[in-house]
């Protein structure tokens, strides 16, 4: 198996998770920092203001699968995404794939360069949080933009090796929301932007 599907399976890539098993959002932090290469090429610098980063890992039965960073200018918290100020170890999905209004590109697989800046930071990161380093196959992620009323939040998810040994579609319900409510705790190319709650699932 690979992960191939994963990487480009629609909609809630938690939802997906949750049917696993039990699906936990573990917050490594939420705090202003810069953005890097690929955040700014498709944010845009700040006109003002600073930006915000919130970077998690995601488990299911407390296993830790995937490392997750989203990047938005801070101003939208003021606006579109306000929300996420309060959202704490609850997953970004409930404010994804519940509002019409929010749009997705296309997902962009890919391969991070094990000597990067992301891949550094989610090495260190996985270490602290998880007490084991991350393995060195640890590189497939995917990235996509959410676009609510103008304002673009970025999100990155890089998967542990493992995931490729579950089923992207498991059963044939579609994923609910409502299994997370029980729960605990490259570059864009000609993007096409489509309602994120129509890509929840399959």
């Amino acid at each position: 198996m690979s992960l191939r599907a994963w990487l480009r399976a629609p909609g809630s890539l938690s939802a997906r998770l949750a049917r696993h098993g039990r699906f936990e959002v573990q917050l490594l932090r939420q705090t202003t920092a810069r953005l890097n290469a690929p955040e700014r090429r498709q944010l845009g610098r700040p006109r003002q203001g600073c930006t915000l980063v919130r970077e998690v890992v995601l488990r299911v039965d407390g296993q830790p699968l995937v490392w997750a960073r989203s990047s938005l200018h801070q101003s939208t918290l003021a606006g579109p995404w306000k929300a996420l100020k309060g959202l704490g170890r609850r997953p970004l999905a409930e404010l994804l794939y519940q509002d019409r209004r929010v749009q997705r590109s296309t997902l962009q697989p890919k391969r991070l360069n094990p000597h990067g800046g992301t891949r550094r930071q989610m090495q260190r990161q996985w270490r602290q949080a998880t007490g084991t380093a991350a393995p060195a196959g640890m590189q497939w992620a995917r990235h996509s933009v959410f676009k609510r009323q103008g304002a673009q939040l970025r999100i990155l998810e890089l998967f542990h090796p493992e995931v490729a040994h579950l089923a992207p579609y498991p059963g044939t319900r579609r994923p609910s929301l409502k299994t997370l409510a029980c729960a605990p705790g490259g570059r864009l190319h000609r993007p096409v932007w489509q309602s994120a709650r129509s890509h929840q699932g399959r």
